[in-house]
């Protein structure tokens, strides 16, 4: 089978060392500990899945460094980080079940104007790409997608089902969009003028950097003028949205649910737990954390764990809730202390 492994190959993709299996055992597919077949290959990456480690039915799993255990006759490879090894073996069976096979498909409309080269590209059905547009080469367009026009993007990027990609916006190289992803559309901004609410015109772009990824049905809204930024290396979860004229630095996660208000500015390495709230025109400095639910008001600096409504460190939360638990027999003493104080009424003869 062309899509085959031999437990020496992944080995050796994987920079794993072998602790035991014959180097020839072929592996067809890959799949969880609990569900893994007899030419599977599988991974130990926490160790609260152990158990099913101890039981799995694998050919071959990816351990760190030091475990020997598992089942008889399972092959065990040692590496460093299991986790980022299997997605070795993930990428490997993904592109032998979903080739890239370049093309135009007959259901889709793409204006003579636009620019791509259809031997290296690839568009699905429905697809729409309009004039001026640019497509990199190993670009895949996905089912009832639009690339707006003169949209640009980068090599190599996966546009997924149902994307819209607004006129001018800007990817970079490796970029994916998750289905229901919409880049670019107008920012949330309006004027109260005579009691009515009056639209203003949002004239700016979306920028995104080289290897993004932005999950399904998440939205980026285009600057008032100017850009709206996406770091590179940045990744950004399902049903997230971001306003007009942030800018996101390059490898923040943004995880499910968080709403990020215009003109906010992450720094480096920031991470923004599901259910974030961001209030506009803030800055987050570098390597901030925001646990979930956390709602900022106000400029935060970087290095730091946040937490709560408004957002504080997360160690002064901890001593706060410290103090609350102590509460009730902080009033028991209290009220002994009221007892203890009160003069009893003297006795008649």
């Amino acid at each position: 089978m062309a899509f085959a492994l031999t437990l020496s190959e992944l080995a050796r993709w994987v920079d794993g060392d072998i602790v035991r299996g014959e180097l020839d055992v072929s592996l067809t597919g890959m799949a969880a500990l609990d569900m893994a077949g007899p030419r599977d290959v599988s991974f130990l990456g926490n160790e609260k899945y152990h158990g099913q480690f101890l039981e799995t039915n694998a050919a071959a799993v990816i351990v760190p460094r030091g475990e020997t255990g598992g089942p008889v006759g399972v092959a065990l490879i040692a590496v460093e980080n299991p986790t980022l090894a299997f997605s070795v073996v993930v990428r490997h069976f993904a592109a032998v079940s979903h080739p890239f096979l370049p093309g135009i498909h007959p259901q889709a409309c793409v204006d003579p104007a636009a620019v791509l080269d259809p031997q290296k590209t690839r568009v699905h059905a429905g697809a729409v790409i309009m004039a001026g547009a640019v497509v990199g080469d190993g670009c895949e367009i996905g089912p009832n997608s639009v690339i707006g026009e003169q949209a640009v993007l980068g090599r190599d990027c996966n546009i997924l089902a149902n994307v819209t990609v607004r006129e001018r916006c800007v990817l970079g190289d490796r970029v994916i969009l998750q289905p229901g992803v919409v880049i670019g559309a107008d920012g949330y901004g309006y004027e109260l003028v005579n009691g009515r609410h009056v639209k203003i015109d949002q004239v700016g772009i979306v920028e995104i950097g080289n290897d993004v990824e932005i999950g399904a049905n998440t939205t980026i809204d285009r600057a008032r003028f100017g850009k709206t930024l996406i770091g590179e290396g940045s990744k950004i979860d399902n049903l997230v949205q971001i306003g007009h004229n942030c800018v996101i630095g390059k490898h923040c996660l943004i995880i499910s649910l968080t709403g990020i208000s215009g003109s906010v500015r992450l720094g480096d390495y920031v991470t923004c737990a599901g259910q974030v709230g961001i209030a506009g025109h803030v800055t987050i400095g570098d390597n901030a954390v925001l646990t979930g639910r956390t709602g900022v008001t106000h400029s935060l600096e970087g290095g730091i764990v946040y937490c709560g409504r408004p957002a504080k460190p997360f160690r002064d939360d901890m001593k706060l809730q410290a103090h609350v638990r102590r509460l009730p027999k902080l009033v028991e003493r209290v009220k002994a202390l009221e007892e203890s104080l009160q003069v009893k009424p003297a006795l008649n003869d």
